[in-house]
């Protein structure tokens, strides 16, 4: 679960108004959140080639603007943010590595390729699943933050829920259809 999600909104309100040391305490209290999504994400990856999770957080930070943060509006902002530079940094990476080794090439994909549980940061499988999602957004650009929510930051539902204001009935529902609707595109 999200650390103090009362708490990350207090220091984006205390950041907005220009408080400089708000930066700080916001990445202390995030920071783990954000280190054990990238941990997971970077789980399956060999390690002498893999980005390390603590590289990916700190990376992430810097591109969300380090200690000079922009004004977030609320904690979906930040955290919507958050993912997408994640998302950002993974396929950057994704797609340097794909253009050294053998073209790219064609890859597998399996119904895991969309379960939350299997899902990992392998380059191939997140250009896929990025493409894919930029398409997604052009057709519901709700059904893809959730997704990036869930894929890139690790959200469960129900947190997904709470930053998007939807139901959980809802974020479920919106799930569901992603998954089929990206595993489709995915596979064709």
């Amino acid at each position: 679960m999200i650390a103090g999600m009362g708490d990350i909104t207090l220091l984006l309100t205390r950041m907005g108004q220009g408080e400089e040391s708000a930066a700080n305490e916001l990445m202390r209290l995030v920071y783990s959140e954000l280190h054990s999504v990238a941990s997971a994400k970077m789980s399956h990856e060999n390690a002498a080639l893999t980005l390390q999770p603590t590289a990916l957080v700190h990376e992430a930070w810097l591109r969300l603007g380090g200690d000079e943060q922009p004004n977030w509006q609320n904690r979906r902002h930040f955290f919507y943010a958050a993912a997408e530079a994640m998302r950002r940094i993974l396929i950057e990476r994704a797609r340097r590595r794909a253009a050294v080794r053998h073209g790219g090439g064609q890859v597998r994909v399996d119904e895991a390729l969309l379960d939350a549980k299997e899902l990992s940061p392998d380059d191939d499988r997140v250009l896929m699943v990025s493409e894919a999602l930029d398409r997604l957004a052009l057709v519901d650009a709700r059904k893809a933050e959730l997704v990036k929510l869930r894929y890139f930051a690790g959200m469960t539902l129900e947190e997904v829920a709470a930053a998007m204001g939807i139901s959980v009935p809802t974020a479920k529902r919106w799930w569901v259809f992603a998954k089929a609707w990206l595993y489709r595109e995915v596979k064709n």
